[in-house]
């Protein structure tokens, strides 16, 4: 006998979810960070529906050791790299992830500067205290992005509940960042990051101290996933390096959607944007801006890349290893 679901997100009330007090809209339905709570909301995991049939969708995995843990790890920051570079986010020497290793929270894993985005491979991560930048394991044979470090070092520290930072100089990103704005709720897929993108309004020159490092973690604050960092590019925060992923990839188009649609309105007078409303932002971000739904929109591509580059980008994985601490 066939069996009903209710979901229990429950559908948008305008009046009862802007009463909740659990958001402040900003006055032009765009994205703006909220006053500060001691950390992000616990979404509820709702992947239950966005699969049918057999082999529903599970989520972020888990592992029986902290090396298979860590294996994971880097095979899909690997991965995640060699998408950038089919999506065309190189340049030169600029952009970086780091994650925190499974075992070691106080450590983190980042790709060295200089090997292209595409050539990417597992076994290239370096591995660094967060305190102190010491390379503690991984490969040696490069070094790393001391302004990443500075940012992302200071992203780790004062932000416990993250796990994966993503940052890199896109063309949309620096276009839109140019202006110092948030992003309308211009379309669904944006809301994953409703009220979660913190908008930077100086900008520091390139990262060369913990200082400015510590200033961009300040405007991320205490719950935002995301920010466009002025005249610089953009960041995003994960629990994972698929979630973190998936969104600077989300946030880097919607940039360019709303450079599009800048465009056309400058254009065309009689055009007039209509945006999410913040009652359906919100419901949409509380369903499709949880970290299991986000770990699964990035595995189309993190797959894709996986089995294009073949045995390569797994090779060594096995050693890579943190000293003993």
């Amino acid at each position: 006998m066939a069996t009903s679901y209710t979901s229990p997100i429950l559908a948008p009330q305008p009046a009862a979810t802007k009463a909740a007090g659990s958001f402040v809209p900003h006055p032009t339905q765009a994205t703006a960070p909220r006053s500060e709570p001691d950390g992000p909301e616990e979404l509820e995991c709702q992947l239950q529906e966005l699969s049918m049939g057999p082999n529903p969708l599970t989520g972020v995995p888990t592992f029986p050791t902290h090396q298979e843990h860590r294996e994971h790890i880097l095979l899909h920051m690997a991965a995640v790299f060699r998408n950038w570079a089919r999506m065309g986010y190189t340049e030169g020497i600029s952009g970086h992830i780091s994650v925190r290793d499974s075992e070691h929270p106080d450590c983190i894993w980042m790709n060295p500067i200089g090997k292209h985005f595409g050539l990417m491979n597992a076994s290239d991560m370096v591995c660094l205290e967060i305190d102190t930048g010491r390379i503690v394991g991984g490969n040696r044979t490069r070094p790393v992005n001391a302004p990443g470090y500075h940012i992302h070092s200071q992203i780790h520290k004062a932000r416990p509940d993250v796990h994966a930072i993503c940052h890199a100089h896109t063309i949309a990103g620096r276009a839109w960042s140019a202006f110092g704005k948030p992003l309308d709720m211009l379309h669904q897929d944006i809301c994953d990051l409703y009220n979660s993108i913190a908008v930077d309004s100086t900008y520091g020159g390139i990262v060369t101290a913990a200082e400015e490092g510590q200033r961009i973690a300040s405007v991320l604050g205490k719950h935002s996933k995301a920010a466009i960092l002025l005249n610089h590019g953009l960041l995003t925060v994960g629990s994972t390096v698929d979630e973190a992923s998936f969104l600077f990839g989300l946030l880097d188009r919607s940039c360019e959607i709303q450079l599009r649609v800048e465009a056309a309105c400058a254009g065309n007078p009689e055009l007039k944007k209509k945006f999410v409303p913040d009652e359906m932002a919100l419901f949409n971000f509380r369903m499709a801006g949880e970290k299991n739904w986000l770990y699964a929109e990035a595995q189309p591509d993190i797959e894709y890349e996986i089995e294009m580059a073949g045995e390569k980008i797994k090779q060594g994985v096995g050693k890579m290893k943190v000293d003993q601490k």
